[in-house]
Order: C-alpha cells, then sequence, then structure tokens
C-alpha cells in the first residue's frame, strides 16, 4: 500500500501543479508551419506532414531523418539526395516523385505507393515497404547511393 502510494501521489501532485500537453498540441509543436513549393536543402528533422499537400515540392538535398509524413501527397515531389533516413510515412503518395540517391534506411512506408517514381541510387537499407511495393520496385531499381555506397537493388533485397 505504501509503495502505491508512494507513486501514485507524486502524480496527483505534478498534474495538480503543471499544465499537460495533450498529444494533438505537441503533434502541432512539430508540425511544419512554413510549407513552401521550394525547401531544398533545409532541415526538417523529425517535423510532422500530417495530411500536407507536397505535390511537386522541392525538398532536393533536405534533412528528414525521423520525419513522419502520415497520409501525405509527395506525388511529383524532388526528393533527390534527401535523407529519410528513420522516417515514417504511412499511406503517403511517393508516386512520380524523385527519390534519386534518397536515403531511405530504417524507413518505415507502410501502405504508401511509388508508382513511377526515380529510385536509381537510393537506399532502402531496412526499410519495411508493403511486399507488392517492394516487389514493384525491385522490377526498376539500379545505381548505387551516391552517400552510403549500397546498391538500390541490394537495399531492396531483390532476388
Amino acid at each position: 500500500m505504501r509503495v502505491a502510494l508512494a507513486l501514485v501521489l507524486p502524480l496527483v501532485l505534478w498534474s495538480q501543479s503543471a499544465a499537460a500537453i495533450t498529444a494533438p498540441e505537441l503533434r502541432g509543436q512539430r508540425s511544419v508551419q512554413d510549407l513552401q513549393p521550394d525547401m531544398h536543402g533545409r532541415n526538417l528533422q523529425q517535423q510532422e506532414f500530417l495530411k500536407a499537400n507536397l505535390e511537386g515540392f522541392d525538398l532536393s538535398g533536405t534533412d528528414l531523418r525521423g520525419a513522419v509524413f502520415n497520409t501525405t501527397n509527395l506525388q511529383g515531389a524532388n526528393l533527390h539526395a534527401a535523407n529519410l533516413e528513420d522516417a515514417v510515412a504511412f499511406a503517403t503518395r511517393f508516386d512520380q516523385a524523385d527519390l534519386t540517391d534518397a536515403v531511405l534506411r530504417n524507413a518505415m512506408l507502410m501502405n504508401s505507393k511509388f508508382t513511377a517514381a526515380a529510385i536509381d541510387g537510393a537506399d532502402f537499407t531496412d526499410a519495411v515497404l508493403d511486399l507488392p511495393q517492394q516487389k514493384a520496385l525491385c522490377g526498376r531499381a539500379s545505381g548505387t547511393n551516391a552517400s552510403t555506397g549500397v546498391a538500390t537493388r541490394d537495399s531492396l533485397n531483390c532476388r
């Protein structure tokens, strides 16, 4: 009983003395407010893009490590040499995007589509993709990533 009280009492005191931050407020703090068609080379680490329309945006050379894309439209976007390591892209459209020389190591790419995306030299090492997308990407995978030295076909575990 004493142990339980000792654990609960600090939580009760904290909740009475400090204003708690809710999940939507946290998401708002991480959400990019300044969306512009030319975001080339920007540092957008751990930023959140929730239902953002980034169609045709220039994100080439951008640092997007740990960024979160949730149902985001990146169709036709320029992500050439972008760093998307550890990014999460759920139900995101990369159709016709330029992912040449992009780094997508450890990225979580579930329910995302890559129809006609340029992936020459992209590094997908340890990325999580839906099996049909992985197979489709293997069908056109070529090149070696300029920064990691990993062949696209190898990073996708193509057979």
